[in-house]
């Protein structure tokens, strides 16, 4: 499907030009002029996994006459983060010998070149190959994904910087950092691995709001916070960090930050995963932020619905439809 006739450069007589969506999710024809309807259902596709992309942004030479290029191939696509051209056809495999001719004569001249071709049903298995085949591992059709919000790489750059900030601001002294149960699974271990200063790790576990019974003696009590699991050590003159996965309204870690100040700690700041500043209806203090959202339901990367999805790759948005008449206790909660 790529531009791969003649010396002039495509078959069109132009050398590709370069392009790139604006932003992950943006309509995947608004900056190229595909060729082949497959090229956008591709080019979708990458958007849809935050998967960056350029379009045809390179014609190798493959053949010359004397110093006249006679003959140019111009793969559909570059992926650059994973340094791989990539080549569509629609065509049986049997009727793309030509195609796989010029395939071979692309890594005989430019052995440090990555190329692949890609037919049709190919497509789940690169996904799979860079990591994005996790949605089938979790029982999470990809119908019921609204969008991917953060991928996997935007996650593994930002907390690398948190890391690095943390151990800026954190140069002359040791760390506590203490973990908000369940969601900072991962959060917390990535987290953990970027940090150059001395650290030791604590958890603890909050109760969840759930829906009252009108009719039971303590309906009045149902939804109060309170810690279910304690700290396993003291934090009195020692400097904690409290890693949160989602903040929303404030309430949570409010209720928190006064427990865990009457303790006597030498410091305590917050980093959180995910800021739903929209959300906020307690002001709380925010040291560290990864990324801040809007309100949406979101699974993934510790984050769960109904205790599945922790373990996706990427963080991602939940139809609507999937949790709508979901109890409170198993939606985003802070």
């Amino acid at each position: 499907m790529g531009r791969d006739a003649g010396a002039t450069g495509d078959e069109d007589g132009e050398v590709a030009d370069e392009a790139r969506p604006e932003a992950p999710g943006a309509a995947a024809g608004d900056r190229a002029a595909f060729a082949h309807p497959m090229e956008i259902e591709f080019a979708r596709l990458l958007d849809f996994y935050h998967i960056p992309w350029l379009y045809e942004p390179t014609s190798f030479a493959l053949n010359w006459a004397g110093d006249q290029v006679t003959e140019m191939f111009t793969p559909d696509f570059y992926l650059p983060d994973q340094d791989l051209y990539v080549e569509l056809t629609t065509m049986r495999q049997r009727l793309v010998t030509r195609k796989h001719r010029k395939i071979r004569r692309l890594r005989e001249l430019y052995p440090g070149i990555n190329v692949r071709l890609l037919y049709r049903h190919d497509y789940l298995q690169l996904l799979a190959t860079y990591g994005y085949g996790a949605v089938e591992i979790a029982a999470l059709r990809e119908e019921e994904i609204e969008r991917i919000l953060v991928s996997r790489d935007e996650l593994a750059a930002r907390v690398a910087a948190l890391g690095e900030q943390i151990s800026r601001d954190y140069a002359d002294r040791s760390l506590l950092l203490i973990g908000v149960l369940k969601g900072i699974t991962f959060f917390l271990a990535d987290l953990a691995r970027a940090i150059s200063r001395p650290l030791a790790l604590d958890y603890l576990a909050i109760s969840r709001p759930a829906r009252a019974d009108p009719d039971a003696p303590d309906a009045v009590t149902a939804g109060t916070v309170r810690i279910v699991k304690d700290l396993d050590r003291e934090i009195a003159g020692q400097h904690v960090l409290l890693i949160e996965d989602v903040v929303n309204t404030g309430l949570t870690l409010d209720f928190l930050l006064k427990e865990l100040r009457s303790r006597g700690p030498a410091s305590l700041a917050v980093c959180t995963l995910l800021d739903k500043a929209d959300q906020r209806v307690v002001p709380v203090p925010l040291d560290y932020t990864g990324f801040t959202i809007p309100d949406e339901f979101v699974v993934g990367y510790g984050l769960d619905y109904r205790e599945l999805h922790r373990n996706l790759p990427f963080i991602c948005v939940l139809k609507r439809e999937v949790y709508a008449n979901a109890e409170p206790r198993t939606r985003n909660a802070e």
